[in-house]
């Protein structure tokens, strides 16, 4: 072979070498920075709503994303597949639903830690876990449309209270929407951040621990906080994040994924770190679909590089908990809440339209999604508990093959 081939042949293999590395890494960093920053806000608010103090917050985000990265680079690793973990972000958002049902953040431990436990559990008992993905699609979806659209609504409210501070980050939304979707919601999150830093007052970073704190707290186990919280917790992070996460791992041909380590591990992961403030970790389903995708890799067996790599980033992400929970603690809730209901609104479009997908079940739809909108709070138990029940006796009511009144069509 002449020297010039030799060289030739060298710089080919090294530069291909070079690509299959930096592709699924820059995948997983770039998944891992979307989901972080699209939500971030939305897990603050949360864990605030129902009575963590800003240290607990931080400390909770920040556990949160040593949980998912550890699942991730762990699971990946083990059995060389694309497993991308996330925090519950309709579980964030159910916690700022509950915040009438409880102040008392031990309590909402408690019950963080029954909906880690219940997923290690659906994990160990195949019973359960086919009972978990044979839940009605009607009333899943309907509950967590309804537990999605008081957040959603929220930017509509700020743009007539606070214009100058909303209408700014709701245009640049619309227009990142309109050329480049994956990028609107931590672009409009980049004008909110700009906003805060000029309207805050001085010194709002004083209080801020640049690096956060794991803060202890001894859970509360009150019967009405679990039945009002940690089950509907259990029932949206499976119904919402896992069982869309082991679709999308199937859509990509990932058919046999190991469904009860998975469940087991971040069930146990999840239950561990709600002592430390966290609420639930599970199968990530948006940002899956980059890191299981050809865009992480062309050879499906490469594309677990991906998932690990973004674990990884999510141990320097939970880093900054503290300037997170600075940042929201600094701003207008309004405003905070406005970029976090951006973000949910495609998570709302799909509960909605899946809900109302048959159309002999739309009326327990709709009757789900009214009750759990509504907020109500009956004997201490909040509206997501008591929207699963109305859906549930409705369907038994009218039968699950029951004709609808063309009125209901």
């Amino acid at each position: 072979m002449a020297p010039v081939e030799f060289i030739s042949g060298i710089r080919c293999r090294f530069t291909g070498g070079s690509i299959a590395i930096i592709q699924p890494i820059s995948a997983g960093v770039v998944g891992a920075i979307t989901g972080f920053a699209s939500t971030f806000a939305l897990v603050i608010a949360g864990l605030q709503a129902v009575g963590a103090t800003p240290a607990q917050a931080a400390s909770g985000l920040l556990v949160l994303c040593i949980s998912q990265a550890i699942s991730a680079m762990l699971l990946s690793w083990r059995y060389k597949l694309p497993l991308s973990f996330a925090w519950s972000t309709p579980g964030a958002a159910l916690l700022v639903a509950a915040q009438s049902t409880t102040g008392n953040f031990a309590a909402a431990v408690g019950a963080f830690v029954v909906c880690g436990l219940l997923i290690v559990v659906t994990g160990l008992w195949p019973a359960l876990t086919r009972a978990m993905t044979r839940i009605p699609k009607p009333i899943a979806s309907a509950m967590l449309a309804g537990i999605l659209f008081p957040i959603c609504i929220v930017p509509v409210t700020a743009a007539v209270e606070i214009p100058q501070l909303a209408l700014p980050i709701i245009v640049v939304w619309l227009v990142l929407y309109r050329f480049a979707v994956r990028w609107a919601v931590p672009a409009a999150l980049i004008v909110a951040i700009v906003i805060i830093g000029f309207t805050a007052t001085d010194g709002w970073l004083s209080g801020a621990a640049i690096v956060p704190q794991l803060e202890f707290v001894l859970p509360q186990f009150d019967p009405l906080v679990i039945v009002s919280l940690g089950l509907p917790l259990y029932v949206v992070t499976m119904a919402g994040q896992n069982v869309p996460g082991f679709a999308v791992l199937s859509t990509f041909g990932y058919t046999n994924p190991p469904a009860s380590a998975v469940l087991v591990g971040s069930g146990a992961l999840a239950a561990v770190g709600s002592v430390f403030g966290g609420h639930a970790i599970n199968l990530a389903a948006l940002s899956a679909a980059l890191m299981a995708g050809p865009d992480a890799h062309p050879d499906p067996h490469k594309r677990w590089l991906s998932s690990f790599a973004g674990g990884a980033t999510y141990v320097v992400l939970g880093l900054g908990a503290g300037l997170a929970t600075a940042l929201v603690a600094a701003s207008p809730p309004l405003l905070i809440t406005a970029v976090a209901g951006l973000a949910m609104l495609g998570a709302l479009i799909s509960g909605i339209t899946v809900a109302l997908e048959e159309p002999q079940h739309r009326l327990v739809a709709i009757l789900t999604f009214l009750v759990v909108a509504s907020g109500i709070v009956v004997a201490g138990i909040g509206s997501a508990f008591w929207g699963l029940v109305v859906g549930g006796l409705v369907m038994l009511w009218l039968g699950r093959t029951s004709r609808m009144s063309p009125a209901a069509r």
